[in-house]
């Protein structure tokens, strides 16, 4: 482990110089800076990983072959990524040493780690979680299989909203609460942060299904952080309870047809009336807007405002609540709010509407900061996303967990050629590497938890993203091949895992969005600074 630790600090020094060649133009060094993100994100997983394995208490053996193999792959990857694009990082040949990997990614070490994941299936993992957390995650686990799995595929198939059966019994285990302060409610301490806590949950939700469940306390995790960071103390009071008891579910209306992933060009308008504020324009994708009765709106209240960010406020949106696929509310004054639910070809269960405002009136009051957050809605709302894409990692985690344990378990009972599928050596290295790739990722999202609860960790919740989500794609695509045709086949799960892990890079900021202009321009400017 000694060896490939300090390796990885090598290719870490050697990603460190390529960056500080960059000017950060974020728009001529798009290639570049994507590909450091990529390889920074690969990186911290791997040495995640490691530091995990190095302080195991139990199976540490077997751990650190684990750790060791992700870590030479990674290694591997990232220095020829950079020896290929050595010019335009600005890097010499004598920059890059030769490695040596060996036995770490031979034919044996892999069939190894595939028959060790298989061994360990039916046992308690190690994950280097204290009581507490493992007590969450068992209770969430066990709700997952026995009231959200016996629902999920009906759900996806028939494009239906969540049932109250789903529903009901997670506000009464405080789900919707994770995120508020038990002085309002939650299940969140009033002196810290639980994001570990947070994530445990997220993971096993998301493990019986990312649309039917997994998703369901995204929203009001953005929202609470988005209140608690600028909501003055009747608002908090206000909305935080009833956010925290799930009586009033939410959703969150930021992107735009036309701006996409660039928040700060929101143009959904928010001029001033009597006694607050009328909204006119269109937003979209706007996941769980029927069935929510509180809309958090990012508007624009500054058309003058330069830069564009700070013209922006936030707003809380009242409305009804319906289970439909399209609604239509109208206010007395004249106001109408529509929207129509987007088909998708996964994530259902929850819908994503495009929305449109027509003269929609909201009180002054529901202006997060009233007077003093007019311009600091682009804030209030990053303060929020940051904890919406450590939960993504999450999210991207619980569904890796069920496409391998639907993976392996199909490989032992399916039988081709006169043996079983998880008898060959090509099955068991794609075990292998499936398993590296979710410990090595959930690994790195408690690590950012553990940030977030210290107070950092913002441009660590981008990266965990950006390659827990990419994960998620290849890790259930593997599954789904692992299971043949069967696996194509919409009545069974691992179809459905892979339709939802699509989404995953492309929500909460997409993948390309994030590698450039957030981390990319870090990371250059780091290397500068």
């Amino acid at each position: 482990m000694q060896n490939i630790t300090t390796t990885l600090a090598d290719v870490q020094t050697l990603l460190q110089r390529a960056c500080a060649h960059l000017q950060g133009d974020l728009d001529r060094e798009q290639l570049e800076l994507y590909d450091a993100a990529r390889s920074r994100a690969e990186l911290d997983s791997a040495q995640a990983l490691c530091n995990f394995a190095a302080t195991a208490d139990t199976d540490r053996e077997f751990l650190s072959q684990l750790a060791n193999t992700w870590a030479t792959q990674v290694v591997t990857d990232v220095h020829q990524r950079l020896c290929n694009r050595a010019q335009d990082f600005g890097l010499q040949p004598a920059d890059f040493v030769p490695l040596k990997s060996g036995t770490a990614l031979s034919s044996a070490t892999l069939q190894d780690i595939g028959r060790g994941l298989l061994e360990r299936r039916s046992s308690e993992p190690n994950e280097g979680l204290d009581t507490e957390k493992r007590l969450m995650r068992e209770s969430f686990e066990q709700f997952g299989r026995d009231v959200v799995m016996p629902r999920a595929a009906d759900i996806h198939r028939g494009d239906l909203i969540i049932p109250d059966t789903i529903l009901n019994p997670l506000r009464e285990m405080g789900c919707f609460g994770l995120s508020v302060p038990n002085r309002f409610g939650g299940l969140k301490p009033d002196d810290h942060e639980d994001s570990l806590g947070m994530v445990v949950v997220t993971q096993a939700l998301s493990r019986a299904s990312l649309g039917a469940a997994g998703s369901l306390i995204t929203r009001p995790e953005i929202m609470a952080r988005a209140i608690m960071e600028g909501g003055t103390e009747e608002q908090q009071s206000r909305w935080l309870p009833s956010l925290a008891a799930g009586e009033r579910l939410c959703a969150i209306s930021v992107t735009e047809p036309d701006t996409g992933s660039d928040v700060a060009a929101v143009t959904l308008r928010a001029e001033r009336a009597e006694g607050g504020w009328v909204l006119n324009g269109n937003k979209t994708w706007c996941t769980f807007a029927g069935k929510a009765g509180a809309i958090l709106v990012l508007a624009r209240t500054d058309a003058a405002a330069r830069p564009l960010h700070k013209g922006l406020s936030l707003f809380v949106v009242e409305k009804p609540s319906s289970d439909g696929h399209s609604f239509r509310h109208e206010q007395p004054g004249g106001g109408a709010l529509t929207g129509r639910a987007i088909p998708t070809i996964g994530y259902r269960g929850m819908h994503s509407f495009e929305m449109r405002y027509d003269n929609w009136f909201v009180p002054a009051a529901n202006l997060i900061g009233e007077k003093a957050g007019e311009g600091r809605g682009f804030y209030f709302t990053m303060r929020g996303f940051m904890g919406g894409r450590l939960q993504t990692a999450a999210r991207a985690c619980g569904l890796m967990q069920a496409a391998m344990d639907a993976a392996m378990q199909y490989a032992q009972e399916r039988h081709v050629f006169g043996a079983a599928l998880a008898s060959y050596p090509l099955t068991l290295a794609k075990i292998a590497r499936m398993g590296m790739a979710l410990a090595a990722c959930q690994q790195f999202t408690y690590n950012v938890a553990r940030l977030m609860d210290a107070g950092e960790g913002a441009m660590e919740a981008s990266l965990v993203k950006l390659i827990a989500c990419r994960s998620a794609e290849w890790v259930t695509s593997e599954a789904l091949q692992i299971h043949g045709g069967m696996g194509y086949a919409e009545e069974t799960p691992v179809s459905r895992y892979f339709v939802d892990a699509r989404v995953l890079s492309i929500f909460e900021g997409a993948e390309e969005t994030l590698a450039i202009r957030v981390i990319g321009k870090d990371l250059v400017a780091r290397a500068h600074s």
